[in-house]
């Protein structure tokens, strides 16, 4: 790994923060960083400290570490070897959602709400005359009151049937979600860093719909040459390794992972920073590099195809600006009729929003 340099450090206000928080922040990001080394990420910390003086008089890096100890977020099973405690990756999940989803306009998905109704999850709006068969649970007692005081007037209060009025419920669905994510050799080539920008929206992700939809299935996997399910916990830790990008294999495992769930409402969402470079043919690789590969190219678009087909609809997250990259996310979006975002390294959770299915582009912030 070609490694990071700090050139210029801006501090943002932070003066309704502890100092434990204004130094949290920071640590978040680089623990991310080194895929979860918690000595290099502190050894960061303490050059940081050097040349900006992040630490004051009052709370030094060994307060700092005393309380990261102390409040979960790291643990030391033998003295002197720190690593990531249990509420690391989840505090991390947390900070990535609030950086992404904090920037993007209000009005996103909802509770994947249908338009029917009936003996659904939540209460709706729509409102109707008992009938037999109904249950205790629908009945609507404020407004069936109302309905007896109109019918039959306050003095003489008297509740019959006839003023019985039911509340209707919305239905909701259940949808499953596989999120893959790009650790290719790509990911950091050039001097780029691609996989910590990558590893964010993921993060985002997940936390959104695991907080905010705790009822849908979630599977991540992770593709290179080859593709793998990692655990969620495991989200924040992720490096890239000496792998191509073999989309194939991520797609072909998340079409079976999605295969093995009963839900009708089924998405991908892929993470990567461009076009394919490799498939397996028997028992070998096929790679190239350089440009688009008709071959890998059209194994690539059939799949897009096939998960059309089924119904899976396949948003990608694009994370680098390269005309020439966006290309092979223009075309396989568009064969997928799905949705494609755009974002540049520095403006991360500033999306350009492509939806094919709609034939609909536009800034997110």
């Amino acid at each position: 790994m070609i490694g990071y340099r700090f050139s210029h450090f801006t501090p943002q206000d932070e003066s309704d923060k502890s100092d434990f928080e204004r130094l949290f922040d920071i640590f978040k990001q680089l623990i991310s960083i080194t895929g979860g080394d918690v000595s290099e990420a502190l050894s960061w910390m303490n050059e940081l400290d050097k040349q900006y003086k992040i630490t004051t008089p009052e709370y030094g890096m060994g307060d700092f570490i005393e309380d990261l100890k102390s409040k979960g977020y790291l643990q030391e099973p033998t003295p002197g070897q720190l690593t990531p405690g249990s509420k690391m990756d989840q505090a991390i999940r947390k900070s990535a959602f609030d950086e992404i989803f904090g920037k993007l306009k209000k009005g996103g998905p909802g509770n994947h709400q249908t338009s029917f109704s009936g003996l659904g999850d939540e209460q709706g709006s729509d409102r109707r005359p008992f009938i037999f068969g109904d249950g205790m649970e629908q009945i609507d007692m404020t407004e069936s009151l109302r309905s007896a005081q109109i019918n039959h007037g306050i003095g003489d209060f008297t509740l019959t049937e006839e003023d019985l009025t039911v509340s209707e419920k919305e239905f909701k669905t259940l949808t499953s979600t596989v999120l893959m994510i790009d650790i290719s050799h790509s990911m950091i080539l050039y001097g780029e860093d691609r996989i910590t920008p990558a590893k964010k929206v993921a993060m985002a992700l997940a936390e959104f719909i695991t907080t905010r939809y705790p009822k849908d299935t979630l599977d991540i996997l992770v593709f290179g040459n080859d593709a793998w399910a990692v655990k969620l916990k495991e989200l924040p830790y992720l490096q890239v390794g000496p792998y191509h990008t073999n989309t194939v294999a991520g797609l072909e495992l998340a079409m079976d992972l999605l295969r093995r769930q009963k839900n009708k409402n089924k998405q991908i969402f892929m993470i990567t920073d461009g076009k394919p470079t490799c498939i397996k043919v028997g028992g070998r690789y096929y790679k190239n590099s350089f440009g688009l590969d008709t071959k890998i190219l059209n194994k690539t678009l059939t799949l897009a195809a096939q998960c059309k087909k089924l119904q899976i609809p396949i948003t990608t997250f694009m994370i680098a600006s390269d005309p020439w990259l966006q290309k092979f996310v223009q075309q396989f979006t568009e064969v997928n009729s799905g949705k494609a975002y755009y974002s540049t390294l520095g403006g991360l959770g500033n999306f350009v929003f492509e939806d094919y299915q709609r034939n609909r582009k536009r800034n997110m912030r």
